[in-house]
């Protein structure tokens, strides 16, 4: 691990000579591709750096406590000896984690999925709540969320919706969402007072650009139709849905959010290279593809990631075992608590397996 500790603490001295240089900004590819190897570098040399500092720290106080007579400054010796080496036990975690292998799409920005499944109506409801969920999520980060496709039906629920979230390492956040969500709760319209169990699935994939994927003109029929649903005069009045449909996977997508058909026809390419790339990924990593398909699951009430039970005021991450009794706040937005366990959890398995 410390040889390539070594080897990046030199490749980021290089980059910063680079950087330093007067004519760097006149290969802008380049200059961009520099400023993202350095972002990546700095967490990684900036606790390496302070590991080896602490490692002076103890051979210093080792030192002085050989040649100390003075109690009280014995004393101190050794207390400043015990943080530094708890310092030192810390940073060997904090690399360790930083140098696991990073997925390549973490930086993207994600294409999200929400499809109501078990529960009718109900279900529906409960996946345009979710859909507000991540929309006020995206707004604590700062992050952009763009409408892709939405199919609502009249009592305020959506059958299914997919959207946009760009943001700095949206990916990377976002994809533990995957899976089956299920609802716990009294529907307005029972009058028994029975709580019932519905379903929906999120599917979270990142944004696939034109050079992930190379899409064959002659693989697409493309048909022109006009909005349904709500919209302005011009939606719903002009050729300005967009249908794709990619013959060799059989993928269709529709998009009527904008008014233009060029527009609609843009985000229809865009969610179509998004569930080619995620196909393909899906081929290349057969074991990830698998348990991918084991968490998105067909909506069926068996297969959950996540409980929301309305009753109760909880919330259940299945995978890590976590429950928080914050639900009104969660259905707010307020999920970074879930996601960072998430992350832990995750991090922590691929520690254990690194160490077999």
């Amino acid at each position: 691990m410390f040889d390539k500790l070594e080897d990046l603490l030199i490749r980021f001295e290089e980059i910063m000579g680079e950087l330093n240089e007067p004519n760097v900004t006149e290969n802008q590819k380049r200059f961009r591709a520099l400023m993202k190897e350095q972002s990546d570098l700095t967490p990684i040399v900036e606790a390496y750096k302070e590991y080896k500092q602490r490692k002076q720290d103890v051979e210093d106080s080792l030192s002085m406590l050989e040649i100390e007579d003075d109690e009280d400054m014995r004393d101190m010796l050794k207390e400043e000896l015990s943080d530094a080496r708890k310092r030192i036990e810390e940073l060997e975690n904090e690399l360790k984690i930083l140098l696991l292998p990073k997925d390549p799409n973490d930086d993207k920005n994600v294409i999200v999925e929400i499809r109501a499944g078990a529960g009718g109506d109900e279900a529906a409801l409960f996946a345009a709540e979710i859909y507000r969920m991540y929309a006020h999520y995206a707004e604590t980060r700062r992050w952009k969320i763009e409408v892709m496709e939405m199919d609502e039906i009249g009592i305020g629920g959506l059958k299914s919706a997919s959207f946009m979230i760009s943001g700095q390492g949206a990916y990377s956040v976002m994809k533990y969402e995957s899976g089956v969500h299920r609802v716990q709760r009294v529907p307005e319209t029972e009058s028994g007072g029975r709580i019932h169990t519905s379903t929906i699935t999120v599917a979270v994939m990142p944004e696939a650009e034109e050079v992930d994927v190379v899409i064959n003109e002659n693989d697409i029929r493309i048909d022109v139709m006009r909005a349904s649903g709500s919209g302005g005069q011009c939606v719903n009045t002009t050729d300005s849905a967009v249908r794709l449909t990619h013959i060799p996977t059989g993928i269709v997508i529709y998009s009527q959010t904008e008014k233009s058909q060029i527009q609609n026809r843009a985000k229809a390419f865009a969610l179509l290279r998004t569930k080619l790339y995620d196909l393909e990924q899906q081929k290349a990593h057969d074991a990830e593809a698998e348990l991918r398909r084991s968490q998105v699951g067909t909506g069926d009430r068996s297969e959950k990631i996540r409980t929301y039970n309305f009753p109760q005021g909880r919330v259940t991450d299945h995978r890590i075992g976590l429950t928080l009794y914050k639900l009104e706040k969660i259905m707010d937005g307020d999920i970074q608590e879930i996601i960072d366990a998430c992350i832990a959890a995750d991090q922590a398995a691929k520690l254990a397996k690194m160490n077999e």
